[in-house]
């Protein structure tokens, strides 16, 4: 019986829901995603900011030079207006975060798993299932903070903001790239080929754009829509970085990183437990 077998059936046993078992075993699965990657980082970085930089560009000053501003609340709860471009920008970082983990953590991560058996063959050595996992979501989650990262020094370039406070948002950008890798994780495991994917950026991804405030304020929606963005994933995203870029502090931040982290313990573990059970199979 070959390792990989071994190290498969060897779990039966246990449940597939048993606390995940962290190890810096992940560490060389991160570094071959990374080594790899360096081979297409050009076309790799002009897929994943191309179009957020084309929103920014295209609704921030078209659509900014008949909006003007947006009145939003402040960290003291005085309604300000704000540049259009600004409230944009802000909003739309946040969605690329969203994009280039979700993408990396669906279509990347199911081609390694399923279509090239990668994942079989890194089993063979001492690494589990647990560490490729685990590899897998901070390596989705570092390709959207590489892709923020330049649309932060394109923002500096533009003057559209600026700060200490930029310092803060980008640490908090690498939660919400931490959270939508989980996510996306989830429908790897369950995808059985590529179209499945369709069903996560149609029903999920798009309708949370427009529900989270991205490009308007979220007092436009309907109370309804509003209670239940409230615990949307890229609400509390822009909730918590908009204010920073704005040079201001969030109004909760304990709060939206809380509503974040829950997503994302719950969701890697979800994953986790539906892979094992593939694994096993």
């Amino acid at each position: 019986m070959s390792s990989v077998q071994t190290k498969l059936n060897k779990p039966t046993a246990l449940s597939v829901w048993r606390f995940p078992q962290f190890s810096w075993r992940f560490w060389p699965v991160f570094r071959r995603n990374l080594l790899d990657w360096r081979k297409v980082v050009v076309p790799s970085l002009v897929g994943h900011t191309a179009e957020p930089l084309v929103w920014l560009v295209a609704f921030g000053y078209g659509i900014g030079a008949l909006v003007g501003q947006v009145p939003l609340a402040n960290d003291q709860g005085v309604i300000v207006q704000v540049p259009y471009i600004l409230f944009l920008a802000s909003g739309s970082i946040c969605m690329s975060a969203m994009n280039t983990s979700s993408f990396e953590a669906l279509y990347s991560a199911f081609t390694r798993r399923h279509v090239q058996k990668t994942w079989d063959g890194i089993m063979n050595a001492p690494i589990g299932l647990d560490d490729i996992v685990t590899a897998e979501m901070l390596w989705a989650s570092y390709k959207a903070q590489f892709a923020v990262s330049v649309l932060m020094l394109v923002m500096l370039a533009l003057g559209i903001c600026s700060g200490p406070h930029m310092l803060v948002a980008w640490v908090a950008l690498m939660a919400v790239g931490i959270t939508f890798s989980s996510m996306a994780l989830v429908f790897s495991a369950l995808a059985k080929s590529y179209d499945f994917f369709t069903y996560y950026f149609s029903l999920f991804l798009t309708p949370m754009m427009f529900l989270s405030g991205v490009f308007f304020p979220r007092t436009q929606l309907p109370g309804i829509a509003q209670t239940i963005s409230d615990f949307l994933p890229l609400t509390n995203a822009v909730e918590l970085v908009r204010p920073m870029l704005m040079g201001q502090w969030p109004v909760h931040p304990v709060q939206h990183v809380l509503v974040l982290a829950l997503w994302a313990a719950l969701s890697f573990w979800l994953a986790l437990a539906l892979l094992r059970k593939r694994f096993m199979a």
